[in-house]
């Protein structure tokens, strides 16, 4: 059942009179819950009276109930608390209730559906004094739509087996055209008003000549316009990686699909230095050629020199652009060919990076 719970908490006015006269009371000032129904407007002093909780409502302590109209006008002390009574919140509406199970007498709920539900039962209750609810809790029942009509020259297709002669709110189904025409909207919903998405109209459309992308080409494809739901596929050129659908369709409106994107490949931009790539830890002048693909990652290594360790950092190449980390320091010709064992990618890997280090709990 999908309703939703509000909770609003009503208190009770303190009731009272104000006398001038010193030889008598009027109405005293009382807590709430504490029952003023049954007293005078006016006491005379030395009238006594026994406060009591009203219904609803329960004594919270063994407080001075007996009160008194002293001569001067004004009533002895009481300590009487009175606490509402609790009416338990039902469970099935506790996942609304904000983690409370009960509500206090007068309290009210108010009850409402969602959109595409009907709300079946009372759509308020209050909590009595005898600790019940006045109604119980209502039912959301699903909207219901006819059945859909199908368009002129063509058909509804259900997503799933349909009986009788309704559908629930929610379900939705598919329009077709008897070839070549095309649906001017091809879905249809059973909307939260009860209403059915009117049929569509079938029409012929047709989707202009094709045409190549950058750095790729049309795999097979006669060079016309076509008609709706006909496809065309693409592929790219040697080293440049497909992103999108290969396929693209003439679609009811008359324009094609997205069409996919050829993403560069990388070269690394680097002359000396070892890199970690395809698995490999390999020296740049093994890469050949010199071209690592879009979306694939190669690793390089910088130099901790507080530490004197090695440590790795990756970039990734984005159609055509390889990054090169900041911290790589590219070795000169005598240290890359002399001394290649004291490079970062040679010695000792450091325990962690410096920015993990940095944002490692102290």
């Amino acid at each position: 059942m999908a309703a939703t719970l509000a909770l609003l908490f009503l208190s009770q006015a303190l009731l009272y009179t104000t006398v001038t006269s010193a030889s008598v009371c009027g109405r005293p000032r009382v807590a709430e819950g504490i029952d003023v129904t049954v007293m005078k407007r006016v006491f005379e002093a030395g009238e006594e009276v026994t406060l009591k909780c009203e219904q609803g409502y329960l004594p919270s302590s063994m407080g001075t109930a007996r009160i008194r109209c002293t001569s001067t006008g004004q009533w002895t002390e009481s300590n009487l608390a009175c606490s509402p009574k609790m009416c338990p919140i039902p469970e099935q509406l506790q996942p609304f209730a904000k983690g409370r199970t009960e509500a206090p007498f007068r309290s009210v709920l108010n009850f409402s559906c969602d959109d595409g539900y009907v709300l079946i039962g009372a759509n308020g209750s209050s909590c009595l004094h005898d600790s019940s609810w006045s109604h119980p809790p209502p039912i959301c029942k699903a909207v219901n739509c006819p059945l859909p009509n199908p368009p002129r020259d063509g058909r509804v297709v259900h997503g799933r087996p349909v009986t009788g002669t309704k559908t629930m709110y929610g379900q939705e189904w598919t329009y077709e055209c008897n070839p070549p025409k095309a649906p001017s909207h091809e879905k249809g919903f059973c909307n939260a008003d009860g209403t059915t998405t009117e049929p569509p109209v079938c029409r012929e459309v047709s989707c202009s000549i094709p045409t190549n992308i950058p750095n790729g080409f049309i795999t097979f494809a006669v060079m016309r316009p076509h008609a709706y739901k006909e496809k065309v596929k693409y592929a790219c050129n040697e080293h440049y990686k497909l992103e999108g659908q290969a396929e693209i369709q003439c679609q009811n409106t008359g324009n094609w699909s997205s069409k996919p994107i050829c993403r560069a490949p990388c070269t690394v931009g680097i002359k000396r230095g070892r890199i970690f790539y395809n698995a490999r830890k390999i020296w740049i002048e093994d890469l050949k050629p010199n071209r690592v693909l879009h979306g694939e990652i190669v690793v390089f290594y910088c130099l901790n020199r507080d530490e004197k360790c090695g440590y790795p950092v990756s970039s990734t190449c984005n159609d055509g652009t390889l990054p090169i980390p900041e911290c790589f320091e590219e070795p000169g010709k005598v240290e890359y060919n002399l001394k290649s064992k004291s490079l970062p990618s040679e010695i000792r890997m450091c325990a962690a990076s410096p920015s993990e280090r940095a944002t490692r709990p102290a």
